[in-house]
């Protein structure tokens, strides 16, 4: 019997979210996806993934697999994987894929403000600092790329690798801005990310200006995290949004 693992899901539209994006992301064929062997709406099973030591190589590998994944592209901001949902999920918070052309505006209304109202719903922000990420929100900058195909909760813990391969698990895919996939490995952290980004660049070189841009990027998990986890990562969050915009 092939060696799998079954997932279940933790609220409405999770698992089908899960498997759309686990399909979309394999689509292009160009980054290790475990297969989907069966789901219903509220488990999965999908082909364990062998277990290694992380190497400069196969971060390399990663790092030209994620430019070319990018590349294959999305239909809009937003944009759900095909047969998608468009109330999905990022880890346990919920997350809307709703469609936008202009991608300042669309990260601002739908990755960043939804969490700051959370947020302060919750009481891990209160209303003047909410005011901050408002401003933050204004000061976008227009980097202008058509939109990319994200795994869209790229952390460390959803790369798994074997000896020879990387392999990306429990996605929040939808299409955006390829640079949020790199800042949230950074944010993170990843072994030999350097590497990875430097056979990223050789690929896909990234706009002038990028690194500055990651306190942006990473605004959407930090504040993720604030919803889900509370005050510790509120002072994290703050501190990009205040660096949103400046150089």
């Amino acid at each position: 019997m092939d060696d799998v693992v079954v997932k279940r899901g933790h609220g409405p539209n999770a698992i089908a979210a899960e498997v759309a994006g686990l399909r979309w992301l394999a689509e292009p064929g160009v980054v290790r996806i475990p297969t989907v062997r069966r789901y219903d709406e509220d488990s999965m099973v999908i082909d364990r993934v062998g277990t290694g030591q992380p190497s400069a190589g196969v971060a390399e590998q990663l790092g030209r697999g994620l430019a070319a994944l990018h590349a294959a592209g999305a239909p809009a901001f937003g944009s759900p994987p095909p047969d998608g949902p468009a109330e999905a999920w990022i880890g346990r918070a919920p997350m809307t894929n709703a469609t936008g052309d202009d991608w300042p505006s669309w990260y601002a209304e739908h990755r960043v403000l939804p969490y700051v109202r959370q947020a302060v719903d919750n009481g891990a922000l209160d209303a003047g600092e909410a005011v901050i990420f408002e401003r933050a929100c204004t000061r976008i900058p227009d980097v202008t790329e058509p939109p990319a195909r994200l795994h869209g909760d790229l952390w460390n813990g959803n790369v798994l690798w074997d000896p020879r391969d990387a392999w990306l698990i429990d996605p929040a895919a939808h299409g955006g801005h390829r640079e949020t996939d790199l800042a949230m490995l950074r944010l993170f952290g990843l072994p030999h990310l350097d590497r990875l980004l430097g056979a990223y660049q050789e690929v896909s070189p990234l706009a002038d200006g990028w690194t500055e841009r990651i306190g942006l990027h990473q605004l959407f998990p930090l504040l993720v995290h604030t919803v889900l986890f509370g005050r510790g990562y509120a002072a994290q969050a703050i501190a990009a949004a205040r660096t949103t915009g400046r150089s």
